[in-house]
């Protein structure tokens, strides 16, 4: 399928209740803050990483959507798959660490990655560790998601009844219980923006199937990321922004301000604790060759 002709710009919202939705592992993986106002952050990283996951349990073992980047993945053994199944030979001197020095065939090694790999072709990847499969650049972008208003981490105890050892269990004499510790934020709702170039994505053949599989996987990304760690999160709103011109047809930043989120009247003054004390505003007077996509 060929690629989209449209650029786009989204708006995703999602909350957690109870949870820690990004720990910051330099902060002994307390929830992400923006330490100056308060404000909760979700890496773009975090982001990405359940969309391939979401990605990886819908399309499994289904051609064309292999995911580049998981857990355990050998980098280099992902590379060596596009030259052995174009049958292109190493360089004699330097083997794979660099491309042919054919063109068209160092252009065969990155289009096979991006035809292979759904996250390649995506996000892009730079593909030249030890053997090298060249670099792309990724039509889809996410920004780091912010909480809307300030979040309040709580720190909880925890208990475990159960010992690993026995002789653990006759040192603590019927009295097995550990503690420890738990992250949490009571409520949060973020807001992250995202954005898709239809330039970038005639580079890696990223297509309208593979937008609208984005589209799915933000839509039930956490219903498949369920975790104790994680309490209850759920993506809440997905507007989309289409633009008539590949090149666009209005800044991304004016149409972000199209959408606010504020709080339902009369009840600023109380600490936030689901989405129904939040209203989603959406100013509907948009530029020419605009179009809006309520997703959800």
């Amino acid at each position: 399928m060929s690629a989209i002709a449209h650029r786009y710009e989204f708006v995703y919202l999602f909350d957690v209740t109870n949870g820690n939705p990004n720990g910051d592992p330099d902060a002994g993986n307390l929830p992400r803050l923006d330490p100056e106002t308060n404000r909760g952050l979700v890496t773009d990283v975090a982001l990405k990483r359940k969309i391939r996951n979401y990605v990886a349990l819908e399309k499994e073992n289904e051609a064309g959507y292999a995911i580049y980047m998981q857990e355990k993945a050998i980098l280099n053994q992902q590379h060596q798959k596009s030259w052995e199944a174009l049958g292109i030979a190493p360089d004699v001197k330097d083997g794979f660490k660099k491309l042919p020095k054919d063109e068209a065939k160092a252009r065969e090694l990155t289009a096979w990655m991006c035809g292979n790999f759904f996250d390649v072709r995506t996000f892009g990847a730079v593909m030249t560790t030890g053997v090298n499969a060249g670099q792309v650049r990724g039509p889809v972008q996410l920004a780091f998601a912010t909480s809307v208003e300030p979040v309040l981490p709580l720190e909880v105890s925890i208990t475990r009844v159960a010992v690993t050892t026995e002789k653990e269990s006759e040192a603590q004499s019927g009295d097995n219980r550990t503690m420890g510790r738990k992250h949490i934020i009571p409520y949060g709702l973020y807001r992250a923006h995202g954005f898709v170039s239809a330039k970038l994505a005639e580079r890696t053949g990223f297509s309208e199937d593979d937008l609208q599989l984005l589209w799915r996987a933000l839509t039930n990304l956490f219903e498949h990321d369920r975790s104790a760690a994680r309490g209850e999160m759920a993506a809440r709103k997905l507007v989309a922004f289409e633009h008539e011109h590949p090149m666009g047809n209005a800044p991304a930043h004016a149409l972000f301000d199209k959408v606010k989120v504020t709080r339902v009247e009369g009840q600023s003054e109380t600490p936030a604790r689901g989405f129904a004390d939040y209203r989603v505003h959406i100013d509907r007077e948009l530029p020419v060759g605009v179009t809006l996509i309520e997703v959800f």
